[in-house]
């Protein structure tokens, strides 16, 4: 039997016919991921594996270092079939990480190949590959149209031009290509010379001299707008802990005019605390206003080896799970928005396992009748997007909330061979639900958990982000 066989992950015969009826055969909505816009705007065509499978992926750049890889071989100049190669001899020895499963579902969905990928079997991948992506059936939109995308939601700065994305709406490319909202460069006063250059930036897109702070809640206020107007729905912000360390306005323009003066010789973390948290409650007001879902991507510690980060750059696979206390300031920010009636729909991700039943409770703490699961506690992220994590997560969330109204998985991947990841969740989630029905825990009724496969796989995402999908 092959390894990715038609009852991969499914331990028992419910677990089965609920994935084969309900869930295999849903379409994806791919609400955040790293894809860059440019690959489908312009239809690119892969040459080879390594463009469409390690050219950005920092999971396996991690897993190769780990194995013992030069960094020539990972982000350096070797050649693509060199770095493949290296890839493929790292393979059999990530048995139990999840990249051993996804590397053999994705080859075997995107090519139909059955091999286990290894130092053996690699000149031969490479070679019929490369043939296969060489077809126009292989082009992104076409990968798109045969992983049954309807839509997908890249991750963008307020100071984009978004042109990439006017270009896929202006042909008439039928799968929505949106953007959404990441302000996290206009928090980060602690590079003076960095948030600066972020600011001219945003100035220079939206027609605004960013010369107090007012005016930089005005040119965020333009960017929203202009992000709505392309079909974007979602903010995203990623975090190590929330903010919410709350003052006047007056305070958070004088930490402005420090920075933006370059008259800042030292800022306080209560100083960096405070002008985010106003950034944040700004960008909350605006996404109720226009009843966005505000994502908050919280809890890792990125960059570790600075080092590599100096080589390379950052968000190259030297980023860990941190232990940063979550709840007082997550709590405290939410209820601030709440209390003025401007929370917006919320998805909480955390990439701490530990903070699993204080996510899923807190969630549960911003119900107001007005929408299903108005706050979610979302998919296993990061480090806990894996079989077990996801189980985890499932399971803290049945528990703590309603399963039934999750809006389920996305990809957070910066490749466009990552779709099998929606399929890997839909196993993981039929095989806990079959488990638990033959165990007698919950009834063997299709009709009452089938629809409830259905809808976490799509049509629960559908409703609550509000997007245009076709």
């Amino acid at each position: 039997m092959s390894f990715i066989h038609d009852d991969f992950l499914l331990a028992t015969k419910t677990a089965r016919r609920l994935y084969h009826t309900f869930a295999k055969d849903e379409p994806i909505l791919d609400y955040h991921n790293h894809l860059p816009p440019k690959d489908i705007a312009e239809d690119r065509q892969f040459k080879n594996l390594h463009e469409i499978w390690l050219e950005g992926d920092h999971y396996k750049w991690r897993a190769m270092r780990c194995n013992g890889v030069p960094e020539d071989l990972i982000t350096g100049s070797a050649s693509p079939r060199d770095k493949f190669m290296a890839w493929a001899k790292t393979v059999p020895h990530t048995l139990r990480n999840p990249l051993y499963h996804w590397t053999h579902i994705e080859l075997k969905r995107y090519f139909g190949i059955d091999e286990l990928l290894s130092e053996k079997t690699a000149a031969a991948i490479w070679e019929r590959t490369e043939a296969t992506l060489a077809k126009p059936e292989m082009s992104t939109r076409n990968i798109l149209r045969a992983q049954k995308v309807r839509a997908l939601c890249t991750t963008d700065d307020p100071s984009d031009d978004l042109a990439w994305h006017q270009k896929c709406a202006a042909d008439g490319f039928e799968i929505g290509v949106y953007p959404t909202f990441r302000p996290d460069k206009a928090l980060a006063i602690q590079n003076a010379e960095a948030w600066n250059a972020w600011c001219d930036k945003l100035a220079a897109v939206t027609n605004t001299d960013i010369n107090n702070f007012g005016a930089l809640l005005k040119a965020l206020e333009k960017s929203h707008g202009y992000f709505h107007s392309l079909g974007c729905r979602l903010s995203d912000h990623g975090l190590n802990r929330c903010y919410a360390n709350f003052s006047n306005e007056a305070t958070a323009s004088r930490i402005f005019d420090r920075c933006r003066s370059h008259r800042t010789r030292r800022l306080y973390p209560e100083d960096i605390e405070t002008f985010a948290t106003h950034i944040m409650m700004h960008v909350g007001r605006l996404n109720a206003q226009k009843n966005w879902t505000m994502q908050l991507h919280l809890g890792p510690v990125r960059n570790n080896n600075s080092r590599l980060a100096k080589k390379v750059g950052a968000d190259v696979g030297c980023d860990s799970i941190g232990d940063y206390p979550q709840a007082e300031s997550l709590s405290r920010f939410l209820d601030s928005l709440d209390t003025e009636n401007s929370l917006p729909k919320t998805v909480l991700y955390n990439v701490n396992p530990a903070d699993n039943y204080v996510f899923g409770t807190m969630a549960g703490n911003f119900a107001d009748g007005t929408t299903p699961g108005k706050v979610q506690f979302g998919s296993g992220w990061w480090f806990v997007d894996q079989k077990e994590g996801m189980e985890w997560q499932i399971n803290a969330l049945s528990n703590l909330g309603l399963l039934s109204r999750f809006i389920g998985m996305l990809t957070d991947s910066r490749s466009f061979m990552s779709f099998p990841r929606h399929e890997y969740f839909r196993r993981t989630l039929c095989n806990l639900l079959g488990t638990d029905i033959e165990n007698g825990l919950i009834p063997d009724d299709d009709q009452l958990t089938g629809s409830m496969v259905k809808n976490i796989c799509y049509a629960n995402a559908k409703a609550y982000l509000g997007l245009q999908v076709s």
